[in-house]
């Protein structure tokens, strides 16, 4: 994951799957006016059609958005969420007081 996030995601061991999705989320990331149908041509060759490829679209497109906005409010992760992305490890859930099966 931190190779991603560094861009050195090239240097990792990736099934051609990932490699394809990495190559098309960064362009499209990066440069979305010079996208050609060419630069989709790793994921089509691994038979994606154009509703997965609109999907992958959609989904390198909310990232970005959803990080933009972030960035923009100066938004910070709390201690937990770092600590879960640091670490790996899962958040635990809440307990609210009205959990399933409470009746009051």
């Amino acid at each position: 994951m931190q190779a991603i996030k560094e861009r050195r995601w090239r240097e990792m061991h990736l099934s051609p799957r990932e490699r394809a999705l990495c190559e098309v989320a960064e362009k499209l990331s990066e440069t979305p006016t010079r996208m050609v149908p060419e630069d989709w041509r790793p994921l089509r060759d691994l038979g994606f059609d154009d509703e997965a490829c609109l999907e992958v679209g959609h989904i390198v497109g909310i990232f970005n958005y959803l990080t933009r906005l972030a960035d923009g409010f100066g938004l910070q992760l709390d201690e937990g969420t770092r600590r879960a992305a640091e670490t790996g490890v899962a958040l635990k859930r809440a307990k609210t007081g009205q959990e399933e099966g409470d009746s009051k």
